[in-house]
């Protein structure tokens, strides 16, 4: 059969079938008209009902669209009221600084969070669960820029990890890890969060975006020497 032919018998299907259609549609209505007092209320009844459910839609889309702007208008505000320079942080009282990272895990959607440092705090500071139900324990340690947070501490921490029965071990300091610390840090699952990740948190990103370069960004020794330059060692 030529190009031409298959076109042709096409076009008469396509003829043929909106034929059907249209015949099809004039017995609905014939019908409609014939038995109008039987089905007219169960037309309007479909025609209500799908008015209302419309309706409902229209109101349940409007409502999420408003309840997802005022979540995210509400955790922009949430970074400016809580933005802080390192500098200011670095002024902090041990307390304040734990206070703070509590509030910083509150803005990312974390829940039941406290604070639990003090004397007999069994290697802990703050303690929660994150956005996805882990639980966490977390370390604090504000100390000045150009001291190292040795390996023992993070050995204090993977202790109060299992203290505490928790999914997920984090140590936050306003300095920076040994290489030991933050090897031992990889080895064990601990998240290591040091000032310059502490400024990417302060800032507005969220604690578990941190585990994605988690023992990074403490630089090689031209870094070091700048860090030493900085912070006056």
């Amino acid at each position: 059969m030529t190009r031409r032919g298959r076109g042709a018998a096409a076009r008469r299907r396509r003829a043929t079938r909106l034929k059907s259609v249209a015949v099809g549609g004039v017995l609905v209505l014939v019908l409609l008209m014939v038995f109008w007092s039987v089905v007219w209320p169960y037309v309007t009844g479909a025609v209500v009902l799908g008015g209302v459910a419309a309706a409902g839609w229209w109101l349940w889309r409007t409502n999420r669209l408003v309840r997802g702007r005022d979540r995210l208008w509400r955790q922009e505000e949430a970074v400016k009221a809580g933005h802080r320079t390192l500098a200011e942080v670095d002024t902090m009282t041990g307390t304040e600084f734990e206070d703070l990272v509590a509030s910083l895990c509150r803005r990312d959607g974390c829940t039941d969070v406290r604070r639990v440092g003090g004397a007999n705090d069994n290697g802990a500071d703050v303690v929660g669960r994150l956005p996805d139900g882990r639980s966490v324990v977390i370390q604090c340690k504000r100390y000045t820029p150009t001291s190292t947070i040795a390996s023992r501490e993070l050995r204090d921490l993977l202790g109060a990890k299992v203290h505490f029965g928790a999914d997920l071990a984090v140590f936050v300091t306003t300095t920076r890890f040994s290489r030991p610390s933050e090897k031992f840090a990889l080895q064990h699952g601990i998240l290591a969060v040091h000032r310059d990740h502490l400024g990417l948190w302060n800032n507005g990103a969220s604690l578990l975006s941190l585990s994605e370069v988690n023992g990074q960004g403490q630089g090689d020794s031209r870094h070091r020497a700048r860090w030493n330059r900085a912070y006056g060692k």
